[in-house]
């Protein structure tokens, strides 16, 4: 479906809206064609395409906020969508708060879509993930197997409009690659997974993935357990961005007004390392998150949340910065046309270091480089409190020497950002959150 027809879906809902009396409404429509191919075995394991079209509506009466959807387009079937959310926005306890954007202008983001997909047949796309799991078994003798080599692709389309005149689109592409390594030796077993992700179809190199994947699982196989200990501590990237993801909530201006973030009240007062800086960017190059506005219409923002060590401010969608008396910040997040909006994040990042990886080693007589953490989702986003698994190195010396396993972390995620003491030069991401390596001055280290 091209973008004329979600236009012209929204138009037709318009003209049905207009003739109910309302107090706002906002109309969003969106198409995509999502493709995921599985290869296992050198043959292909799964082949799933989708191209969903839906049409969403949220209506605002007597202070009343109602949602409902639409993936038929007759026009019983739009009335039917209209009434279920009228039904609902009279149902709702009133809430002032509950408000829509004004018309904005947007920037033009060309770099969001790839053009050149269009051209690419299927075969190709299948020889990705079956070239993916050939270089990966290529990468060395102890990888025995691959547990999948996935390819994935999704062509998307947006538009957005509402009765104070907002009106806008975006079309984007978003490539994927991932691979699970299997490595074996002298009866160890261990795993590695590494994946990339572009805008671009030729913007992902299938050898790095591979090689990442190898070395993930060869580094860990003879992995020993240690005593505990409270030492230096080098958080990998992929770590360290785990770690700002349990911290991430808390700068969300519901969590704050609601009472739920560690940061509430904070703004002003140093809590982190003064080498480090946290931003908010739905303008980013390449984020997967990125976009001209957010889900419910408001320009993208950069957003400075900690610099210096000291917290800058919140996130905001225009509902919460109502109810504070703040600017929406550009954070509405939505999961499809067929969600509602809610307050989130979008690129949300540790800005990069300078640190090489020698240099973070360098001065370290005996600690830990964590490569992986188990159990995340059981820390408590509120108190910052966690006490997880980890595997990862003993460092001794300035030097990597055996791999770890079976040991936990515990203590609160402000003091880790509090003891940063390094910052590495490594910045990625993992989905919308990103982070450099961090060095630690300290961590409790429970062993065997």
């Amino acid at each position: 479906m091209s973008n004329v027809k979600i236009v012209e879906i929204a138009e037709r809902v318009e003209r049905l809206l207009t003739k109910r009396q309302l107090d706002g409404y906002e109309i969003m429509t969106g198409h995509s064609r999502t493709l995921s191919i599985e290869v296992k075995d050198s043959k292909v394991d799964s082949f799933k395409t989708a191209e969903p079209v839906a049409v969403a509506v949220r209506v605002l009466k007597d202070s009343g906020v109602g949602f409902s959807y639409a993936s038929a387009f007759s026009d019983s079937d739009l009335e039917r969508m209209i009434d279920s959310s009228c039904v609902g926005a009279a149902m709702q306890t009133p809430d002032p708060f509950g408000l829509l954007p004004p018309a904005a202008v947007y920037g033009d983001m060309p770099e969001l879509f790839d053009p050149d997909v269009l051209k690419v047949d299927p075969g190709s796309k299948v020889e990705r993930a079956l070239e993916l799991e050939r270089v990966t078994l290529a990468q060395d003798s102890r990888i025995k197997r691959v547990r999948k080599a996935v390819y994935g692709e999704s062509i998307y389309s947006v538009h957005l409009r509402n009765s104070r005149g907002l009106c806008g689109d975006y079309s984007g592409t978003a490539f994927s690659s991932s691979v699970s390594a299997i490595a074996e030796s002298d009866g160890d077993s261990q795993m590695g997974w590494e994946f990339g992700h572009s805008n671009r179809f030729d913007g992902i190199d299938i050898v790095v993935i591979a090689e990442g994947a190898a070395v993930r699982a060869l580094r860990q196989l003879g992995a020993v357990r240690t005593p505990g200990m409270c030492c230096p501590v080098i958080l990998e990237n992929h770590v360290a961005a785990d770690f700002l993801e349990l911290l991430a909530p808390s700068f969300s201006a519901e969590n704050i007004h609601k009472g739920k973030s560690l940061l509430k009240g904070k703004v002003g007062e140093c809590l982190f390392a003064d080498i480090i800086r946290i931003r908010d960017d739905g303008s980013l190059k390449g984020g997967l998150a990125t976009a001209p506005f957010d889900g419910e219409g408001v320009p993208v923002q950069n957003t400075v949340l900690v610099e210096e060590g000291i917290v800058k401010g919140y996130l905001f969608d225009t509902a919460y910065a109502a109810r504070m008396g703040a600017e929406s910040t550009g954070n509405s997040s939505r999961a499809g046309v067929k969600g509602l909006p809610h307050l989130g994040i979008s690129n949300f990042f540790i800005e990069n270091g300078s640190s090489s990886s020698i240099a973070m080693l360098s001065g370290i007589g005996k600690g830990m480089m964590i490569t992986s953490v188990i159990g995340m989702h059981t820390a408590n986003p509120v108190s910052g409190d966690f006490s997880i698994g980890a595997t990862g190195f003993l460092v001794e010396d300035g030097h990597v020497t055996v791999p770890v396993k079976g040991v936990a972390l515990s203590g609160n995620v402000l003091d880790v950002f509090r003891n940063v003491e390094m910052i590495g030069d490594d910045l990625r991401f993992f989905s919308q959150v990103g982070s450099p390596s961090l060095r630690i001055h300290s961590l409790e280290i429970s062993g065997q």
